[in-house]
């Protein structure tokens, strides 16, 4: 069932989510990236991509997952915790962290978190639209 409007939600999501390697993060003398903060000595820096990269997955595998409506909306719950992880934690880092204190200009990355939770949030109202549809016709039955 790839051509649900939930699959499309979900492949958006996933190649949206892509341009976060693309696009950088802020800008203080330089561009920070999003692989820059793997070379950081914090671990919170450190996790960020790889957080990034679980908001990728998960929704691409949510995909294929048509056939268990309640798992795809439990996955898609999942990937909305994570872009709010992301979005408290770009926040913090640049309302309190030392080294990014000069932030002079934020980049289009920090903001993909929010446009993936649009469309997170789409996808699963469809979700439940489609489960919902399934549940009135087992009823009728």
């Amino acid at each position: 069932m790839i051509q649900r409007i939930q699959s499309v939600y979900l492949l958006l999501n996933s190649i949206f989510g892509g341009l976060i390697f693309v696009f950088y993060l802020w800008k203080t003398e330089k561009k920070v990236y999003l692989l820059d903060l793997l070379s950081s000595n914090s671990l919170l820096l450190k996790s960020i991509p790889f957080l990034f990269i679980l908001t990728l997955i998960v929704p691409f595998v949510t995909i294929f997952l048509y056939k268990n409506r309640q798992l795809q909306i439990i996955a898609g719950r999942l990937t909305i915790l994570m872009n709010l992880a992301l979005l408290i934690v770009f926040s913090f880092l640049t309302l309190t962290s030392q080294k990014y204190v000069s932030i002079s200009e934020k980049g289009v990355a920090m903001f993909l978190p929010i446009l993936s939770l649009i469309l997170i949030l789409l996808a699963n109202k469809a979700i439940k639209k489609d489960e919902k549809l399934v549940k009135s016709i087992n009823r009728l039955r």
